[in-house]
């Protein structure tokens, strides 16, 4: 018979694993981080004029092609204080982090294969790469767009919001890395998925233009909390469907989302970890 105390305290035991053992794993192995860091930049921006540049350069680029779009063909126009550049700027930086993160987790075990090949290393530290590749990016990025729309008092919490993102991120990190190396086909549909989750939570519109029919979406969608709270933070900005104000179960949602996956996510990477190795 199932024990129902053994299990929760294994569930939680798992969970605190979850959070702290990648902490753990990231201090001890911080010199192999930073040089698989140091690599990646140099891989992808070797040989241009800009060097490491790009890498501020190129979310700047996407983000001008969307507001010329969206800003002067289409000529969205939002009510109220706010204009629909700042919203749509703050939101979608955001969102370009989320979603290179999750990208990258899904094949960065094979991305690095080569590597662990010549000289075995703590596969743990590979999920956090991409998410700390990321964090460092957007969160230059993240305070750059944050201080000049809403003030250089928005700097340290825009940084605050990339880190809270980063945190948040952890475990979807593990799971996709794993899930990527042993299931190719979620590559092919995970493009898909991402861009339709882009359409799910309001970046490119107000929850309230929304239908009504469809505002359960809002509801089950986490990544649709975390934009209210990135918004009401740093631009104090209400957001529900029916224009309340923010309200601590857009933090409290997908929290508990977030303690759900920890520990099933490190579970998940250290059961498989030695399949992990035979795949690489």
């Amino acid at each position: 018979m199932l024990n129902p105390i053994a299990i929760t305290k294994s569930y939680l035991f798992a969970t605190k694993n979850g959070f702290l053992e990648p902490l753990r794993t990231a201090v001890a192995q911080r010199h192999l981080i930073l040089m698989l860091i140091r690599r990646d930049i140099a891989g992808r921006t070797s040989g241009t004029m800009l060097g490491a540049g790009w890498l501020l350069l190129q979310p700047a680029l996407q983000m001008l092609g969307f507001w010329f779009l969206l800003d002067l063909v289409l000529q969205v126009r939002f009510p109220g204080r706010l204009s629909f550049v700042e919203y749509f700027l703050i939101g979608m930086l955001s969102w370009f982090m989320i979603a290179e993160v999750l990208q990258r987790s899904l094949n960065v075990f094979q991305e690095f294969a080569s590597i662990y090949q010549r000289t075995p290393f703590p596969l743990a530290i590979l999920p956090l790469v991409p998410l700390f590749m990321s964090g460092l990016i957007f969160m230059i990025v993240n305070a750059l767009v944050a201080g000049l729309l809403e003030g250089w008092l928005a700097v340290p919490v825009s940084m605050l919001n990339t880190l809270m993102l980063l945190i948040w991120l952890l475990p979807f990190c593990y799971i996709l890395a794993v899930v990527g190396l042993f299931l190719k086909d979620l590559g092919q549909f995970f493009p898909f998925f991402i861009s339709l989750l882009m359409y799910l939570t309001p970046i490119l519109y107000l929850p309230q233009l929304l239908p009504e029919s469809l505002s359960w979406i809002l509801q089950v969608n986490p990544f649709a909390d975390l934009m209210a709270t990135l918004h009401f933070r740093l631009q104090d900005m209400p957001w529900t469907v029916d224009q309340m104000a923010w309200t601590p179960i857009h933090f409290w949602r997908p929290f508990l989302w977030w303690l759900l996956l920890l520990g099933p996510a490190w579970v998940l990477f250290r059961r498989a970890e030695p399949h992990i190795r035979e795949m690489l």
